[in-house]
């Protein structure tokens, strides 16, 4: 065999491990660093809503029809709508407004327990709201309740099939809900 050719075989095979080391090597790296090295692993969550895991469908017929196909922002109330109730129905509305284009895909539901709401302030402030009454023991109420709390007080997001999603508290700012909203109706192919 020719000396110039196995030196040349050489570097030929040699270029070979080469492009193939530059091409592979991020790849495994990449892997290593984000599976092998937990130190190194994204922590951070993107929702600002609580999310409630499993989703769980809520009870067929709850909902005004208009809600089928939507994304639904849930207030809870019981009773009287005070000023919590006040300011949580003026944060949806302010979020489903913000969505500008989007803003079809939403609808926003008042659920109130008992004696509720100033009917002509509803009507004058809030002429997008669909309410529903429900009796404390309803079963609508017994599925808003993801923990120990009572529902009221609290913004629910319903997807277009009916899964509850997410909920925020009392104190949450709305910039977190406009923020998720945004997040889904960008993500979603349904609504």
């Amino acid at each position: 065999m020719n000396p110039d050719r196995v030196a040349h075989d050489r570097r030929q095979r040699r270029l070979l491990v080469g492009l193939a080391v530059l091409f592979f090597a991020p790849i495994g790296l990449s892997f290593y660093l984000y599976y092998g090295h937990s130190a190194l692993q994204p922590l951070g969550k993107v929702n600002r809503g609580v999310l409630v895991l499993p989703p769980h469908a809520l009870p067929a017929g709850m909902l005004p029809p208009a809600s089928t196909g939507k994304w639904t922002l849930i207030t809870v109330t019981d009773g009287n709508c005070d000023a919590l109730c006040r300011r949580q129905l003026y944060d949806t509305r302010q979020v489903r407004t913000a969505l500008d284009r989007d803003m079809p895909r939403v609808q926003r539901v008042l659920v109130a327990t008992g004696d509720c709401c100033d009917a002509s302030f509803l009507t004058r402030e809030h002429p997008d709201l669909a309410t529903v009454h429900a009796a404390p023991d309803a079963p609508l109420l017994a599925a808003l309740r993801v923990d120990a709390a009572a529902p009221a007080g609290r913004i629910y997001v319903v997807d277009p099939l009916g899964n509850l999603m997410l909920w925020y508290p009392t104190d949450a700012p709305p910039k977190g809900l406009l923020e998720d909203m945004k997040r889904l109706l960008k993500l979603s192919h349904i609504g």
